[in-house]
């Protein structure tokens, strides 16, 4: 599998019905903690390897380093907060590799395992399967915030503790109970990857966007111009794409945000929807259902 389709990684099959899964992912940091900007580069680049329905098994560790400008303590602590999540995740660290440059980024390349029966891509969504989201939106704005001290302690406690989390359960709740399709929610926002996933299915997805899908003050930070850049980018590049009026201008722009380790978009099987959806819960997975997909039209996403 190449990337025609857009999907998260890369598959070759080898052997008798497996597949090896590799991607790769680095940014600059989205929090001023570097355990905890380790941790989250870690769980953000492991995401599409669970995505894909995959296990990921090894990893190498990307660091471009400002070393006449941080100590190496900082550098130590982004380690450390990788290793961790790595740990966590049974995944082998093989090596890396560091370069010295102005701005600090880190992440990994990582591999990962899958059997073919049960890969998951963006391509399979049929109509009448349901859309399960599995975690809410608005990092982006938040980590905009962030850089503006515009957030408090605990939603920044909470918005490192969803970036930190790894899509794992997810997946395999996905796996278990025949999704048809998925693609995680990161760089161009929900509506530009279900707009990949409905052109790669072939279908349109009709959804019914809610406050309730977003972290806490997302829209009052939309609202009051806490977003990223990437965001306008998202929205000019995909709206095209996108029929229907989004009710506010807040909620449409959050529909938009770059997400960082964003959560799983699931198509399901209307008859499995109710019984996945009870099992991410009994995971702890926090877990929405957006609406469904439906015979292709005009556009690729139709928003009520």
């Amino acid at each position: 599998m190449d990337h025609a389709t857009l999907d998260d990684a890369g598959v070759f099959a080898f052997g008798r019905g497996e597949a090896l899964v590799q991607t790769v992912d680095f940014f600059t940091p989205v929090v001023d903690d570097p355990y905890d900007y380790g941790r989250i580069a870690a769980a953000n680049a492991l995401s599409d390897v669970y995505a894909m329905g995959g296990k990921p098994i090894t990893a190498l560790a990307l660091l471009c380093y400002p070393d006449a400008e941080l100590p190496p303590e900082v550098m130590r602590e982004i380690l450390r907060g990788g290793q961790d999540t790595m740990t966590e995740a049974g995944v082998s660290i093989l090596g890396g590799h560091t370069v010295r440059d102005p701005e600090l980024k880190f992440g990994y390349s990582v591999t990962g395992v899958v059997q073919r029966r049960h890969l998951l891509t963006n391509a399979g969504a049929r109509p009448g399967d349901r859309l399960l989201l599995t975690k809410p939106l608005g990092t982006g704005i938040l980590a905009t915030a962030l850089k503006q001290s515009k957030l408090d302690g605990p939603l920044l406690a909470r918005l490192t503790r969803q970036m930190a989390t790894l899509n794992r359960r997810a997946s395999e709740a996905a796996v278990e109970y025949g999704a048809r399709a998925a693609t995680d929610v990161t760089g161009f926002g929900l509506l530009g990857h279900a707009s990949q996933l409905a052109d790669a299915s072939g279908v349109t997805l009709r959804l019914e966007p809610k406050a309730t899908w977003l972290l806490p003050r997302v829209l009052e930070l939309a609202a009051a111009g806490a977003v990223p850049g990437g965001l306008h980018k998202n929205r000019e590049f995909f709206r095209a794409k996108v029929g229907g009026r989004v009710a506010t201008e807040a909620l449409e722009l959050a529909l938009y945000d770059p997400q960082t380790s964003g959560g799983l978009l699931i198509a399901v099987p209307a008859r499995k929807a109710v019984a996945m959806s009870g099992a991410l819960r009994r995971r702890r997975v926090w877990v929405a259902e957006l609406g469904e997909a439906t015979t292709r039209g005009a556009r690729s996403v139709e928003v009520a």
